[in-house]
């Protein structure tokens, strides 16, 4: 039997759509906007007579930026799954003292302000020698991603049949090869889930990048347009055209990878 959805939710729907989407839309719009434009009144809803000055300028002093936040990404995206993975099948399969401890643990590490974690990554980098470096902010942005991490892959691994375990295990597998055998070919959805938002936690950082980072000749993009700003106040094309370059990847992904990440986030959800 077929249902049909009463108009006004579908109308609903597109209206509050279009109301959460208008600010990337004016994003876009401003970027495409001329600079004696901006102070229009009424202002342009629509580019009449666009201009791409604003990306041009973009592309030739932001691209550094943006390699920076890509390195940073990827870095963070590897080191998470480097420690999550791990932690993830030793708390679902092999159950290690003070399981729940950790459990809880990471839950109340997820609660800590990232404001708060700067600042101590601030002392802690002085002493090391690695404040205003890449690889400061890779392991800075990974602690906001490693619980998170670690505790999807506990929640998909916990539901992953205890046969496959152990019969891999008749056969002489041991943890290691249990792990790299069996367990990493089912984790596919919760591997892709955690890389997406570890890597859009890091591009989108900028407590951590303003803090740890903000002498640094290598700088990520949200640090890029924060001092871009700031020296260029009247150039609101500019700004936005690199706002909207800077959302392309995170965009790209998200539309990439929404099934991988509609079946991880309910990893776990249901129990057979």
């Amino acid at each position: 039997m077929t249902t049909h959805r009463p108009w006004w939710k579908t109308v609903l729907g597109i209206a509050l759509t279009a109301l959460m989407l208008f600010p990337v839309y004016w994003m876009f719009n401003v970027s495409l906007t001329r600079t004696r434009d901006m102070r229009a009144d009424p202002p342009h809803w629509f580019p009449w007579d666009p201009t791409i000055e604003g990306y041009t300028a973009a592309l030739d002093q932001q691209l550094p930026a943006l390699a920076t936040s890509l390195f940073i990404g990827l870095g963070t995206v590897v080191l998470t799954l480097l420690i999550g993975l791990p932690a993830g099948y030793s708390l679902a399969k092999l159950h290690p003292p003070g399981a729940r401890t950790i459990d809880f643990l990471l839950l109340v590490a997820q609660m800590i302000p990232a404001v708060v974690m700067a600042m101590g990554f601030y002392a802690i980098y002085i002493r090391l020698g690695i404040l205003n470096t890449v690889w400061g902010l890779i392991i800075a942005d990974s602690t906001v991603a490693v619980p998170f991490a670690v505790l999807l892959f506990r929640a998909f691994i916990a539901g992953i049949p205890g046969d496959l375990s152990a019969a891999a295990q008749i056969d002489g597998a041991g943890n290691w090869r249990t792990f790299r055998s069996v367990i990493l070919p089912l984790s596919r959805n919760s591997i892709i889930t955690v890389a997406l938002f570890a890597f859009l936690w890091a591009w989108s950082d900028f407590i951590f990048a303003s803090t740890l980072s903000r002498n640094s000749d290598a700088i990520p993009i949200t640090l890029g347009i924060f001092r871009y700003i700031g020296n260029n106040t009247t150039q609101w094309n500019s700004i936005m055209a690199t706002a909207v370059i800077a959302s392309i990847p995170a965009a790209f992904l998200l539309v990439l990878a929404q099934r991988f990440v509609a079946a991880g986030v309910t990893a776990g959800a249901v129990k057979d």
